[in-house]
């Protein structure tokens, strides 16, 4: 864990941001599985651990920015838990390593809340993304479901995003730990991936050195010869000679800090002539792109530089044509890229998402574009110095998109839907890496994972096929 004083820091810096009225945040419950003795696996809400530290359930904190308080809410293990759990140490020692020397009992928060509401105190809150928390804010502010909305203060979601945006060092350095654990499944999946082998192998045997690392996944793995589904969760597929497959995977640290690193494997061991032309052009477009990041470059106008190498890649080996930056002004090329280059990275692997893309990634002068393709692009602000961010262009054949896009013969000028129908059962092909902006430009983050067709092919055809 960090030193008490870093998350007191953050506090003081949030109440300073906010200025007035009561912040509460709510920690995380256990969620039953199918009965409450037999909960999925635990995992704190990411602002209460931003700020208060405390991984365990049942808890929520209190700033009385007024007032300059801190509270956690909470009770102790009784003797019944105790004796299926184990002891833990009380809240109020928990409580003192995270820089909060007061404390109350669970029952005690209603109460409190009660009474700022009748003295006519504002109380902020952040967007709600389980429904359990609205029935607990229904209960504790005694106000129907409809009228929480009026307590999610911008004031509050705006103060935090401002400082979760900016990584400290030692937040770097937490996502680098989570990065080597990930390196580790990525270099033992170039190694398991082999005709014959179901994709559930490769996917949990990923799982168990992220947790025999003392972590775990930062999101299900996407480990699927059906790479054109862009969140593909389903590993029951048999890998054969030909394929292709995206592995979309990273590791969460000890204290939560999320990685995300892509890489695409030929199952043969070598890619095909078309599987070497597209993946070129995806690495190019990578290459591109992150080479474009500097503090200051806004991330929507990367996008667009990423899509016309994608784009111009693709018009040389036939599949589009005409102008290229007129086609990606058309939008032509999201037959191909239908999603965004990137996102923030950090406690989430979607950084702050559940506080509203819009905030996370946008200002008030940069809008998300809403159109197809463009709205689906996380980030488009300007870049500053410590924010970690992902690149991962990708180009993807979806046989339902282009039956359709076929059908209405949308951007015909700018796309050969003869050659595109050589490609339907291509699949997808993405790569992503997690990169640091720096005052001088840019880092790209952990251990290099190999990512070249040459890194690539040599680790599967290598002796052994050992790391």
């Amino acid at each position: 864990m960090f030193p008490g004083n870093v998350y007191a820091e953050r506090r003081k810096r949030l109440r300073n941001q906010v200025e007035a009225g009561l912040i509460l945040l709510l920690g995380n419950d256990e969620s039953p599985m199918n009965y409450p003795d037999n909960p999925y696996a635990f995992r704190q809400d990411s602002a209460f651990l931003y700020f208060f530290r405390l991984d365990s359930p049942g808890l929520a904190a209190l700033i009385d920015v007024d007032e300059d308080r801190e509270v956690i809410f909470g009770n102790d293990l009784t003797v019944e838990e105790i004796i299926w759990k184990g002891p833990q140490p009380s809240l109020r020692e928990r409580a003192a390593e995270a820089g909060v020397r007061e404390i109350a009992a669970a029952e005690r928060l209603q109460a409190v809340l009660r009474g700022a509401v009748q003295q006519g105190r504002q109380i902020h809150l952040l967007p709600l993304y389980r429904p359990e928390h609205v029935l607990r804010i229904q209960r504790l502010l005694e106000t129907p479901a409809a009228k929480i909305r009026d307590y999610v203060s911008e004031t509050l979601i705006r103060a935090v995003v401002t400082q979760r945006s900016t990584k400290t060092q030692a937040e770097v350095e937490e996502i680098e730990a989570a990065l080597n654990i990930t390196h580790e499944m990525h270099m033992m999946a170039m190694n398991m991936t082999g005709p014959g082998i179901y994709e559930r192998e490769v996917a949990g045997a990923m799982e168990g050195i992220a947790l025999s690392r003392g972590g775990r996944l930062a999101f299900p793995a996407i480990f699927s010869i059906h790479g054109e589904t862009l969140h593909n969760h389903f590993h029951g597929n048999v890998m054969k000679k030909g394929d292709i497959v995206v592995n979309d995977s990273g590791a969460e640290s000890p204290l939560h800090y999320a990685s995300d690193i892509t890489r695409t494997i030929p199952v043969s061991g070598r890619f095909t002539q078309r599987q070497r032309e597209i993946y070129t052009i995806v690495l190019n477009a990578q290459q591109a792109a992150m080479e474009a990041i500097v503090p200051g470059a806004e991330f929507r106008n990367i996008h667009r530089l990423a899509c016309e190498t994608l784009a111009h890649g693709l018009k040389d080996v036939g599949l589009m044509k005409g102008d290229t930056e007129e086609a990606v002004q058309a939008g032509a090329h999201t037959l191909f890229f239908q999603c965004g280059l990137g996102h923030m990275l950090g406690l989430d692997v979607h950084d702050m998402e559940a506080l509203g893309e819009d905030y996370v990634g946008y200002t008030e002068t940069i809008k998300r574009n809403p159109e197809f393709g463009w709205s689906s692009l996380r980030l488009g602000k300007a870049l500053e110095p410590g924010y970690v961010i992902t690149v991962e262009p990708g180009v993807y054949f979806i046989p339902e998109l282009i039956d359709r896009w076929k059908s209405e013969r949308k951007c015909a000028e700018f796309i050969n839907y003869e050659k595109v129908e050589i490609y339907r059962g291509f699949g997808g092909i993405r790569l992503e890496d997690d990169v640091l902006v720096t005052e001088a430009g840019h880092r790209v983050l952990g251990k290099r994972i190999p990512k070249t067709i040459k890194e690539v092919e040599d680790i599967l055809c290598g002796p052994g096929k050992m790391a």
